[in-house]
Parts: structure tokens; C-alpha cells; sequence
């Protein structure tokens, strides 16, 4: 028997820690207000900057509208972790308050982070917080490519990095199109086989899809999509998805929906099978929202490919 779409929707899963098992238990400690869970969780991550960052990330959304980033602080004032947790949480208060109200905000985070830079010279996640600060509260592009320069130092293929200057570089802030897939093109061309830079192609697609639907919906409409004939999804196969490790990278569900979304707006449904076959239930509301519906565009075109007769193997 079929599956009613209210079945099929449920078994979505959107949580933002995606796979990690760990770090949703650590959210439900840091949403009732305990930091101890925190604190061991981002000890326990080590120098694996890759998931330091994406669970001080997420952690942090947590400690927004508590005081546990503050309390762990002052419990444990010699602790670098836990002036690098206040300095996410901090930056996060800042970015959602607007440039309108966060003057006072911005400059706490900025002396957080900076200070947290010093007290962890090899850890990249302070810059890291840096740049989104200047990204979204004060622009700068001479700053921002110093900021870029001390998190390659630290991480020269840093995830986060290249997707905080790509967002940079988009037209809704202070780029082009032009500017975002130059850049987006050389980086992924620069790149080792098998790191998800390579995804940064389908995430320049996607918002110039989103920007030019902005300025222009009537004419530029639904039956108009970048990802036919689009060169760029075999690049982001063949540098990436081919040549992935067996251990996923912290952003792996997200970066794998910008695949699956691609491949299933190009009608390359039988490829897209092993990318959904990868995703299970875990649902990013982007990309698909800026072309719809986008619980509905996943579930469609999961189970289109999902039914697909003969799917294309990309692994072994």
C-alpha cells in the first residue's frame, strides 16, 4: 500500500546536528541550560576541526536565548573551549539582532573571538566566527580576505571557510554572480579529490537560481532551471561525490541535498538514488525551498529516484 504523504513527511528528519548521535544528545543537555554535556563533547572532538566547528555551530543555537555559554565561561575561566563556545553564541546574539542593534553585541563578540584566537593559535573556528561578523554586521573585503588567509593557515580546505567567502561573495550581499562563480570555480579546481569543495559549484547555482528569481519571477520562472546541461554536477561527481571517504565529513547531509537537489532538477533521477540512498531521512530545507515547496520537492523527487529501475553506481 502506498504511503499517504503525511506518512512519508514524517519520516523526514531536519534536525540540524543531521547524523551526529552525540551532538543531539549534548542539544538536549544545552537546551535545558546544562553545560557540562558541551564541554565534554567539544573536549572530546579534539583538533578534528572540521566537526569542532560544525558542533560549536550548532551548540551555539542552543545558547542563544540561555546563559550556559556565559556560566561555563565563568566556572571555568582558563578553559579555551569554553571561551571559543561563548564566542559562537555571542557572535550568533549579534547576527540575529541586525546591524541596526547589534553594534554593542558585534563588539563583544569581536573581543570574545579575538581573545579566543589567542588563547588557541592552531584553531581555526575563532576566525571562522570572525568572518561572519564581517560577512553579515560589517563588510569589508580587504579584512575579510585577511580573515580568509589566517583560517587557511589553520585549515587550508575548511568547509565552513569557503562557504563563509562564498556568501561573502554573493550578490545579496557584497559580490556578483560573476565574482561567486569565478571563485567557486577555482576553488573547486584547487581542491583534492574527495573534499566537498567541489560543492561549492551547486551552491553558487542555487543562489544565482534564488537571486535571479528575486529580481525577476515573471521572467525568469519555475520552467527555467540552471541544472540542465549543467556541467557543474559531473564536476561536483568527479571531485567529490567519486572520490568521497568512507567517513563523512560533519556537513555531509547538507552538501549531499545541493547533490540530490541538482541531479533531480537535471532528471538524472538514477544517479540521484545513491545520494538519497545516502541521505536516509535527512532533509535540509535548502536548496529545494528556493525552487518551492520544499519538504514536497524532496519527498517527490526522493521517491522518483527512489523508484528508478536502474540506478548509476558512482562507488564500488
Amino acid at each position: 500500500m502506498a504511503k499517504g504523504p503525511g506518512r512519508n513527511a514524517q519520516a523526514l528528519d531536519s534536525h540540524p546536528a543531521r547524523d551526529d548521535r552525540m551532538l543531539r544528545t549534548v542539544c538536549e543537555d544545552a537546551a535545558m541550560g546544562r553545560w557540562d554535556g558541551p564541554r565534554d563533547l567539544i573536549a572530546a572532538t579534539g583538533h578534528d576541526w572540521d566537526r569542532r566547528v560544525f558542533r560549536l555551530q550548532i551548540l551555539a543555537r542552543q545558547g542563544v536565548r540561555l546563559r550556559w555559554a556565559e556560566t561555563w565561561a565563568a566556572a571555568e575561566p582558563d578553559s579555551v573551549d569554553a571561551l571559543v563556545m561563548l564566542a559562537h553564541v555571542q557572535a550568533l546574539r549579534a547576527i540575529l539582532a541586525g546591524e541596526a542593534e547589534g553594534q554593542e553585541l558585534l563588539d563583544l563578540a569581536w573581543q570574545t573571538s579575538l581573545q579566543a584566537a589567542d588563547a588557541a593559535p592552531p584553531d581555526p573556528s575563532p576566525w571562522l566566527v570572525l568572518m561572519a561578523l564581517t560577512r553579515t554586521l560589517a563588510p569589508d573585503g580587504s579584512l575579510m580576505q585577511q580573515l580568509w588567509d589566517e583560517v587557511c593557515r589553520r585549515d587550508p580546505y575548511s568547509r565552513e571557510g569557503h562557504h563563509e567567502l562564498l556568501a561573502y561573495l554573493m550578490p545579496r550581499n557584497q559580490g556578483t554572480s560573476a565574482l561567486m562563480f569565478d571563485w567557486a570555480h577555482e576553488r573547486a579546481q584547487q581542491a583534492p579529490h574527495g573534499t566537498p569543495i567541489a560543492v561549492l559549484l551547486l551552491v553558487a547555482q542555487a543562489e544565482h537560481y534564488r537571486h535571479r528569481m528575486e529580481q525577476n519571477p515573471r521572467n525568469y520562472g519555475m520552467t527555467i532551471h540552471p541544472w540542465t546541461d549543467c556541467p557543474d554536477i559531473d564536476r561536483v561527481l568527479e571531485h567529490w561525490w567519486r572520490y568521497r571517504s568512507p567517513q563523512r565529513h560533519a556537513n555531509f547531509m547538507d552538501d549531499a541535498n545541493y547533490l540530490a537537489h541538482a541531479l533531480s532538477f537535471a532528471g538524472r533521477h538514477e544517479e540521484a538514488r545513491e545520494v538519497f540512498e545516502q541521505l536516509g531521512p535527512h532533509f535540509g530545507r535548502l536548496p529545494w525551498a528556493y525552487c518551492g515547496e520544499a519538504e514536497q520537492l524532496f519527498l517527490k523527487h526522493r521517491d522518483r529516484a527512489m523508484s528508478s529501475t536502474k540506478a548509476t553506481r558512482w562507488r564500488r
